[in-house]
């Protein structure tokens, strides 16, 4: 093992964390230099520790740490900001969004694009005010958005602009079948129906989508909610694939907050 490397006051936020030995934490921590972080934070269970407070997710911090192999150690936080707060069932969405990078995320990994990414999607979701009648369609978008940022950093970027059978440009009005694999194929065309009857398991698994809505998600702009709804099963399907079948606790939280003033939007949203 090679010498331990020493990180100061990097920019951050806490992803997760979990009870260590008696008195300490492991702590994800996902960070603007070094993508994501596991590092054991000491004796912050303790009753009298002045860093369990700043621990918690979507507050700013600027964090020091020594690095040895997976596992490091926490040595110094301080706040570099204002919480993020986010109301009660936006919260959902918040811990949905840092499930995804604790899930999909390699260890010591920089992804500095998807560190603003994150701190914007944090920002849309805080902006979220419960009384609004928009609430629900901007925080669709705001997930989705999010969504494909993700997927495009991790190597696994949608197929939205053309249809790839014929390698044409994707038609507005058209319906396609967005194979998981390979990308958007026409519905009515030669290949689809020989995928269909013919192919592999994996080649035929597929979401049915109109260009309209693959359109929407490249632009980030989703004109109705048709093509909300439609973005929301590809990108559910599209990270599934790596996500694998272990459920992610975030959507169970969702069931368990669930009554009756969030109750006809709240499946709408992840």
């Amino acid at each position: 093992m090679g010498s331990p490397s020493r990180h100061q006051l990097e920019p951050g936020f806490v992803l997760h964390q979990r009870p260590y030995r008696d008195t300490s934490l492991i702590v994800d921590l996902f960070t603007a230099s070094q993508g994501r972080i596991s590092v054991v934070a000491r004796g912050v269970r303790k009753a009298k520790s002045r860093l369990a407070p700043l621990l918690q997710p979507f507050q700013p911090l600027l964090v020091s740490w020594v690095a040895r192999g997976e596992l490091g150690t926490l040595t110094a936080v301080e706040s570099d900001g204002v919480p993020f707060i986010l109301n009660r069932r936006v919260l959902i969405s918040g811990f949905y969004v840092n499930e995804l990078l604790v899930r999909l995320l390699h260890r010591d990994d920089p992804h500095p694009d998807l560190f603003k990414a994150y701190l914007d999607v944090l920002q849309h979701l805080s902006a979220l005010q419960l009384s609004s009648a928009k609430v629900s369609i901007d925080e669709q978008v705001s997930l989705r958005w999010f969504e494909k940022q993700l997927l495009d950093e991790l190597g696994y970027a949608l197929v939205l602009d053309h249809e790839v059978s014929s390698g044409e440009g994707i038609r507005d009005d058209a319906l396609y079948h967005y194979y998981l694999e390979q990308g958007p194929v026409l519905v009515e065309s030669p290949q689809s129906e020989n995928m269909l009857n013919t192919g592999s398991s994996g080649e035929r698994d597929f979401v049915r989508i109109h260009g309209k809505s693959l359109f929407d998600i490249a632009r980030g702009v989703f004109r109705d909610e048709v093509s909300l709804r439609e973005s929301k099963r590809l990108m559910r399907a599209a990270l599934a694939v790596h996500l694998g079948t272990k459920p992610l606790h975030s959507r169970e939280l969702l069931n368990g907050l669930r009554a009756p003033n969030f109750k006809t939007k709240a499946t709408e949203l992840r």
